[in-house]
C-alpha cells in the first residue's frame, strides 16, 4: 500500500514579475493545473508554455484542490476570492500571496468558510529573485490544518514557510517585513548617495560596507545596479508604495511611532510623481541625490 501524498491539483492566479516564476515552480513539481490572468493573453501564452489550461473564467478552477492567487490590490483579492467561493468544492484550499490588509484577509477567510473552502493568507519576501529561485520566506496566517493541506504546493517555492497563527498574522507580519525593508532601502539610497558626493569608489565602497555590520541583501543585490541608474524592477516602486499605505494603516492602529513608515510613504509618493512607479524601489536614490528641500 502506498504512503504517497496525493497529488494537489493547483491552479495560480495573478502572472506578474512573482506569480509567473512561482507558477513555473508549481509547474516543475508536477502540481500545475490551470493558470489564470486579468490579461488573458498571459495565461494563454504561459499555459501554452507549460502545456496547462488558461483559465477564461472561474469555472476553470472548479477542479482545483488549491488555488494560489498573487495579485497586486485587496480588490483584487475580495474579487477572485467571491468567484472562486461560488465554484471550488468543499475542502478545496485558497491560498493568497498578496499583501493586503488584515481585515481583507479575514473577510476572505469568512466568505470561502461560509462555502466549506480553507484559506490561508501567505504574503512573501524575497523580490522577483526568489520567486525565480524558488527561495521566498512565506509568512502564513490560518488554521494549522488547512495549511498542512497546502503545504506541498506552498513549498514548491519557499525556501522558508512559518506558520504564523490565526487568519491575519500572515498579513501582520509581512507589514513588519515591510516596515524594516523601507527603512532599509532609505539607508542604503542615502548612504549611497553621500558616497558619491564624496566621491569614493563604488568598487571599493561596496564590498567594504557589504562586510561589516551595514551589509544587507538589499546593499548586496542593487547597490551596484543604483549607482549606474539601472533600475529594473524587482520590486516595483509603486508596488511599495500600496504596500506601505496598507502597513501606514496597520501601525497606526496599533499605535506606535510612524516616522519611517510616513517618510518612506512621502519619498515614494514623491517618486511615483516624478513618474518611477514602474522603477525598482532602488530608484529612490534619485531623490537622496537632491538637496534637501
Amino acid at each position: 500500500m502506498s504512503t504517497e501524498s496525493p497529488v494537489l491539483k493547483t491552479g495560480f492566479i495573478g502572472l506578474g514579475a512573482m506569480g509567473a516564476p512561482m507558477a513555473r515552480h508549481l509547474h516543475a513539481a508536477g502540481l500545475l493545473a490551470v493558470v489564470g490572468n486579468r490579461t488573458q493573453s498571459k495565461a494563454d501564452a504561459l499555459a501554452a508554455e507549460l502545456g496547462v489550461r488558461a483559465a477564461r473564467s472561474a469555472d476553470n478552477f472548479a477542479d482545483c484542490d488549491v488555488v494560489a492567487m498573487c495579485v497586486s490590490l485587496d480588490a483584487d483579492v475580495l474579487e477572485n476570492a467571491t468567484a472562486l467561493a461560488s465554484v471550488l468544492r468543499k475542502g478545496a484550499v485558497v491560498v493568497d500571496h498578496s499583501t493586503v490588509s488584515v481585515q481583507t484577509a479575514q473577510r476572505v477567510a469568512a466568505l470561502l468558510a461560509a462555502e466549506g473552502i480553507g484559506f490561508i493568507d501567505a504574503p512573501v519576501s524575497g523580490g522577483v529573485e526568489g520567486a525565480r529561485n524558488g527561495k521566498l520566506s512565506v509568512m502564513a496566517g490560518g488554521d494549522a490544518d488547512v495549511l498542512e493541506q497546502a503545504r506541498p504546493v506552498l513549498q514548491a517555492y519557499a525556501a522558508r514557510l512559518a506558520h504564523m497563527g490565526d487568519t491575519g498574522a500572515g498579513q501582520a507580519t509581512k507589514a513588519v517585513n515591510q516596515v524594516l525593508v523601507a527603512g532599509i532601502n532609505e539607508a542604503v539610497c542615502e548612504g549611497l548617495a553621500l558616497g558619491e558626493k564624496l566621491g569614493l569608489d563604488p568598487e571599493r565602497l561596496l564590498p567594504t560596507l557589504m562586510a561589516g555590520a551595514a551589509g544587507n541583501w538589499f546593499l548586496d543585490k542593487r547597490g551596484e545596479t543604483m549607482l549606474r541608474d539601472a533600475f529594473a524592477p524587482g520590486f516595483k516602486s509603486a508596488h511599495m508604495l500600496k504596500d506601505l499605505r496598507i502597513v501606514q494603516g496597520i501601525a497606526r492602529g496599533a499605535g506606535i511611532r510612524t516616522a519611517v513608515i510616513d517618510q518612506a510613504v512621502a519619498d515614494y509618493n514623491e517618486l511615483l510623481e516624478r513618474g518611477h512607479g514602474e522603477s525598482d524601489t532602488s530608484a529612490l536614490i534619485v531623490l537622496k541625490r537632491q538637496p534637501q528641500g
